[in-house]
């Protein structure tokens, strides 16, 4: 499957909670999974200095990876293809 990097913002203030919303995007993803939509979460990097989170995912379509930050509130997030 294709990976996708999803970027977006997150001040140092909700650091916190990031945690959480890898949880969040991780569950998501397997449940969509289950439901016929190949989407898997890999891992989460955040660069605090950069107040910018990275996520990563394997998915059969970029919709699919929208869809995981939508319902795992992800707000703002860039999608791009990307190379391991």
């Amino acid at each position: 499957m294709p990976s996708y990097l999803v970027e977006t913002y997150v001040p140092q203030s909700h650091a916190d909670e990031i945690r959480t919303t890898a949880r969040r995007a991780r569950a998501i993803a397997k449940t969509l999974s289950r439901g016929g939509t190949p989407v898997r979460y890999v891992r989460t990097t955040f660069l605090p200095e950069d107040e910018t989170c990275f996520h990563v995912f394997e998915a059969a379509s970029e919709d699919a990876v929208g869809e995981v930050c939508r319902l795992a509130g992800i707000g703002s997030a860039r999608i791009v293809p990307a190379v391991e």
